[in-house]
């Protein structure tokens, strides 16, 4: 309550009437609120760029399943990069809920446009382009024969996906899932929790 005389004191007094008591309490008291003025706004500055940031550029998506194991656990928390971009082999993507499926995938691209894809289910190999995929991040090799003939040719505009725990895994392999249009594809995975 003592500050605002004081302020008025220091302003009238800048204002060529009197120069008064409160002219060094109140520059005291101005530059206190100016450091936390300051403060505020770089706090406000970080929490707009952090809202335009997870706006438009990243988004946190929880895991929900087994089928990304044990690269991915169940519950864990991923950033997606969710700008535009072109998928390409061994990328971890988030594939949005309203496709024919209707959830949200975790999946790893196998292929893009043009690949061919086989898998011998006795020997659970994957095969691209006729070479078997060297895949140290499967919990097992592919032994799950869903309702796909193989080998399939990837068309243009969408990818073949697989979850790295392929044996409890509803994929590419699966009719429902088939081929993923690019455009369904919500991003890449940038970072794990």
């Amino acid at each position: 309550m003592a500050f605002f005389p004081f302020c008025f004191i220091n302003f009238y007094a800048r204002q060529g009437g009197l120069i008064g008591y409160g002219e060094c309490r109140c520059n005291r008291a101005l530059q206190k609120n100016k450091n936390l003025l300051e403060w505020l706004d770089s706090i406000i500055l970080a929490v707009a760029v952090l809202s335009l940031v997870f706006t438009f550029a990243a988004r946190a998506i929880r895991v929900d399943g087994h089928s990304m194991d044990p690269t991915l656990h169940d519950q864990q928390l991923l950033i997606i990069n969710s700008l535009p971009y072109q998928p390409s082999h061994g990328d971890i993507v988030v594939i949005d809920a309203y496709t024919p499926h209707g959830q949200t995938l975790i999946k790893r691209v196998i292929g893009v446009a043009g690949d061919t894809i086989d898998i011998d289910f006795t020997t659970g190999t994957v095969y691209r382009n006729g070479e078997a995929l060297d895949e140290p991040y499967t919990a097992e090799p592919t032994y799950t024969r869903l309702d796909m003939t193989f080998p399939v040719t990837v068309p243009e505009g969408t990818i073949f996906v697989m979850g790295d725990n392929r044996n409890n895994s509803l994929d590419s392999r699966r009719s429902d899932i088939g081929f993923v249009d690019i455009r369904d594809v919500m991003g890449k995975t940038i970072q794990k929790y």
